[in-house]
């Protein structure tokens, strides 16, 4: 019996060191094997296929990275060095900032899909979706420098559709942004036309530039509600002088709106016939062609950024983070790539030339604000009536 389980260790002990010489064996194996073909970082010789993709999406001229990006290449490459400098985003090991801003910019122009941007990236859905909101988080950080302080109209302005408005800072509006919310909560985002969407509020300067954005409210809740929220949140709206809005929110001090039950909309002024025949006629009419240019902001930020004409599967709080990124990209463009060269302007300059007043912080009705209206419409009146 003895000997016989003698013979059973000894086999055993055989095995094992055999295992253990033959693991040797293969360790010198593999070691051999990476100095005759050593493993390099470079990205181009790891994946050459990713390089040459993003290379296609910037495009070789400005049409082609315009068409993709929404910006021209000069524009992308300035993009992307404040992003590095001044919003933290990093290169990775694989990645260049400029391969991570590739996706997110080409993400929120064409509302492309996790699965298809994997597919043309070759990388796995956490990578794409990680490098996503790395890119997101990185554009908001720069909400300081590029949301505009507005200053107000003075009387050295030259736009017919301005001057009328002596120390206007500019307009705001709200508009719909389609999400995708569990079922349970679609009743609070439905609008009244029945779709799901998150109310928007958007403020601008006499320019088209947002000064200020708040997202996430549901679709069911009144413009006038949102703007009441902004103006007691932690950071505040803050208006020290008054913007236009339209009849959805009330006229009380810091907010003008046009007179209810009067023609308003432009259509409505067409032909010789339908000239203004008093004072109120005559104040809407110009408080319309003022609103009107910026009424039109949203309509070019939803063109510019499909993501915002139809739901993603992005939560509320991410949805929200992306219309506030896709306004302050609208503003870098519109800094960038303007019209007239001539009208390039700093960062710095547009952050340090605002406006030093007391702010309104509450909405309350009073009679002085509806008198200074009627004061401002007849002031108008006249002046058009004595220069025609």
């Amino acid at each position: 019996m003895d000997t016989r389980r003698r013979l059973r260790l000894q086999a055993i002990a055989s095995a094992v060191v055999l295992i253990i010489f033959q693991l040797k064996k293969l360790r010198e194996l593999c070691r051999h094997k990476r100095n005759e073909h050593p493993v390099t970082n470079s990205l181009v010789d790891k994946i050459p296929t990713q390089v040459a993709y993003v290379e296609e999406l910037v495009g070789h001229n400005d049409v082609d990275c315009f068409n993709q990006l929404q910006m021209s290449k000069l524009a992308f490459q300035k993009l992307s060095y404040i992003l590095q400098n001044v919003g933290g985003l990093q290169d990775s090991r694989y990645f260049t900032v400029q391969d991570k801003m590739a996706i997110f910019l080409s993400v929120l122009a064409h509302h492309m899909k996790n699965r298809l941007v994997k597919f043309n990236h070759k990388r796995s859905d956490s990578t794409i979706s990680k490098y996503f909101h790395e890119a997101l988080r990185s554009v908001i950080r720069l909400h300081p420098q590029l949301l505009v302080r507005p200053k107000p109209m003075t009387d050295v302005c030259t736009s017919d559709r301005w001057k009328c408005f002596q120390r206007c800072l500019g307009a705001l509006d709200g508009t719909y942004i389609p999400v995708h919310v569990p079922k349970e909560d679609q009743m609070k985002y439905r609008t009244r036309k029945g779709h799901i969407a998150t109310n928007v509020l958007g403020v601008y300067d006499m320019e088209g530039r947002f000064v200020y954005v708040l997202p996430g409210w549901e679709g069911s809740t009144a413009d006038s509600r949102v703007l009441r929220a902004a103006l007691v949140k932690e950071n505040p709206f803050k208006v020290p002088y008054y913007y236009l809005c339209d009849n959805g929110y009330s006229n009380v001090e810091g907010f003008l709106t046009p007179y209810r039950g009067i023609h308003y909309h432009l259509s409505e002024w067409d032909g010789a016939t339908n000239t203004p025949v008093n004072e109120r006629e005559f104040f809407n009419m110009k408080h319309n062609k003022a609103r009107n240019v910026i009424e039109r902001i949203f309509g070019i930020l939803k063109k510019q950024w499909a993501i915002l004409r139809s739901s993603s599967f992005y939560s509320v709080k991410t949805q929200s983070k992306i219309v506030i990124a896709c306004a302050i990209l609208h503003n870098y463009i519109k800094k960038e790539m303007p019209v007239d060269p001539a009208e390039i302007e700093s960062v710095e300059n547009h952050t340090s030339n605002g406006v030093d007043a007391e702010y309104v912080s509450t909405m309350e009705t009073s009679t002085q604000w509806p008198f200074k209206r009627d004061e401002m419409a007849v002031s108008m009146y006249l002046q058009w009536r004595t220069r025609s």
